[in-house]
């Protein structure tokens, strides 16, 4: 009888594909073990009429996937890890880290439309996003939308908005790209901490080795960079935050945000070093801030 992984994930599109890659991952470099899916719904993915931040924030993502690993219905978890918690568990440790998908953040117009209509509001409930829309499209409004990506395109093409600002990780992983209208650069709207990276999460006695043909290095320095930025602003700093972390050879250069919302300022700075400095560059940034 085969060994069995058992992979928890929330159970809308996106999060499943994502951790479909873990899935095909370990049967393909470990055909003695049989992987399955543990799909739930999450309190995140429950309760759509409020913004994240009034129901308590991204820990409403991971809190019944947590709860699956302590009891043993599951052996790893999968998360997008711009919706971790900046405090993992130390007893559910992060095992490592996905190959980076692009990280940029795109602009996604309704179908058959080839530019921003003005008179329309474009849709996102991220005050990291919205702080940044404010200054590439000043006349513009913009409209809370949630849900899932493929609820949020069926409202932009219902005419429920007149453009969507999304993360080009979950387009790319869904077979979706050609519904992005605008690239982004990270210079015009830097994403979130660790947008485009996958974390495997784990209890402490999991065989990490079973997955170190998954996990990327340069990956890991930037989520250790970009994560550390936004720990060191920490709780006290209720502004949107943003940050990335470009790999240049052994340097890196983390670029770091920090968003006044309603005063319409949007401060922003780099700062370089050896990549293995990540943790310390993230808190020589932020301590800049």
């Amino acid at each position: 009888m085969n060994k069995i992984i058992r992979i928890g994930t929330r159970e809308s599109l996106l999060a499943v594909a994502q951790a479909e890659l873990v899935k095909q991952y370990l049967e393909t470099a470990h055909p003695e073990y049989k992987v399955t899916l543990v799909k739930m719904k999450t309190a995140g993915d429950r309760i759509l009429d409020r913004s994240l931040d009034q129901i308590g924030g991204k820990g409403l993502f991971v809190k019944e996937l947590d709860l699956a690993l302590y009891e043993h219905r599951t052996d790893l978890s999968v998360h997008s890890l711009k919706d971790l918690p900046m405090e993992v568990p130390t007893d559910l440790p992060v095992l490592g880290y996905s190959h980076r998908e692009a990280p940029q953040d795109v602009l996604v117009l309704p179908l058959g439309c080839t530019r921003l209509d003005p008179h329309k509001p474009v849709g996102t409930s991220s005050p990291r996003r919205r702080a940044q829309l404010a200054q590439l499209y000043p006349d513009c409004q913009i409209c809370p939308v949630r849900g899932n990506i493929l609820t949020r395109l069926q409202k932009l093409d219902n005419g429920g908005c007149g453009a969507l600002a999304l993360a080009a990780a979950g387009l790319v992983r869904l077979g979706l790209s050609h519904r992005i209208s605008r690239l982004f650069t990270i210079d015009e709207m830097v994403p979130a901490a660790g947008q485009g990276i996958l974390a495997v999460q784990a209890r402490e006695d999991f065989d990490a080795g079973l997955l170190a043909g998954f996990f990327d290095a340069d990956a890991g320095w930037q989520a250790q960079a970009e994560r550390s930025f936004v720990r060191t602003l920490g709780g006290g700093c209720t502004s949107p935050v943003a940050a990335y972390a470009a790999v240049c050879g052994e340097r890196m250069i983390l670029t770091g945000l920090v968003a006044e919302e309603g005063a319409g300022g949007v401060k922003k700075m780099s700062l370089e070093a050896p990549k293995q400095e990540a943790e310390q560059l993230g808190m020589r940034l932020a301590e800049r801030f």
